[in-house]
């Protein structure tokens, strides 16, 4: 390859699945009862034991990727050719603006070699679904500067949809004030949410109880999706100590969308997502309109 694609470990893919499509990963990393972790997919902190940890009373911090630790994967990674990053969302993380100025330092360091940055406005497997569609990109002979392109002309098509059914976190994180969080425990409030341009998520609807909020999620799927029934792209879902749940959006979804690319594919959300999240998640991504506000 005349180039390689790095990513931020946000995309919620597996380790696997990062070495089939080539793509290196930057590390972010958590703080969980005073001790520092790197999110690993799962490697040094296996997601049932993370997310058991949380609804034990764990609280844990995130923290984004410093200039210093680009500037050290980017001279690493030159090694093995010029760089397209696509960095996690700059409307959930700084990691982006931090690789941005990394790659300045490092280009100037050598002359000739080129680190193209781009934000994907996107996070956890939606990330990941941009990713898988990019290492194609990049299989089938594009330049970085097509891919480049490409991402920034499709990244807002990647829809986004999350819901959570467990309002505890959210609570202890002070995202929901207990009152409200209480209310919606009581009533089985679900609510749902999904990431608009600026890549940031946003609520969109309360809906009760859990079996109509699955129902919900791949509704908005039929709305939005390219083709709506005659979907034929790929579908990603992600999940947070949740699977059957997720299991039950991905039978919708296979029944909804008879012309889809292979298997509904689920994941694990990782835990720097899963930091904010906590337990009960679910998430849906598919190529479909582009996102507004």
């Amino acid at each position: 390859m005349s180039y390689i694609i790095t990513c931020d470990s946000t995309c919620d893919l597996t380790l696997d699945m990062l070495r089939q499509l080539n793509i290196l990963y930057s590390p972010l990393s958590f703080v969980m009862d005073d001790k520092v972790y790197v999110d690993d997919f799962g490697t040094t902190l296996p997601a049932d034991e993370f997310f058991r940890r949380i609804d034990e009373g764990a609280m844990p911090t995130t923290t984004q990727c410093s200039v210093g630790q680009y500037t050290a994967l980017f001279e690493q990674w030159l090694e093995q050719g010029d760089i397209v990053h696509i960095a996690f969302s700059s409307g959930l993380s700084g990691s982006y603006n931090s690789a941005c100025i990394a790659a300045a330092e490092v280009m100037e360091r050598n002359p000739g070699r080129k680190i193209i940055v781009v934000d994907s406005l996107g996070a956890s497997s939606g990330y990941g679904l941009l990713l898988k569609y990019a290492a194609e990109m990049r299989d089938n002979g594009a330049s970085m500067e097509e891919l480049e392109q490409w991402v920034r002309d499709n990244r807002l098509n990647l829809h986004h949809w999350f819901f959570s059914t467990n309002l505890k976190h959210y609570r202890r994180g002070g995202r929901v004030s207990g009152t409200a969080a209480m209310i919606g425990t009581v009533l089985g409030i679900c609510p749902l949410l999904n990431m608009n341009n600026e890549g940031k998520l946003i609520p969109r609807e309360k809906i009760r109880p859990k079996a109509r909020v699955i129902v919900e999620i791949v509704e908005r799927m039929k709305q939005h999706a390219q083709n709506g029934a005659g979907y034929n792209g790929r579908c990603y879902i992600c999940h947070s100590a949740c699977i059957d749940d997720a299991k039950e959006v991905a039978r919708l979804v296979k029944k909804a969308f008879p012309k889809l690319n292979g298997e509904p594919q689920i994941f694990n959300i990782g835990t720097v997502i899963g930091s904010h999240t906590g337990s009960g998640t679910v998430a849906l991504f598919f190529m479909g309109d582009e996102r507004g506000e």
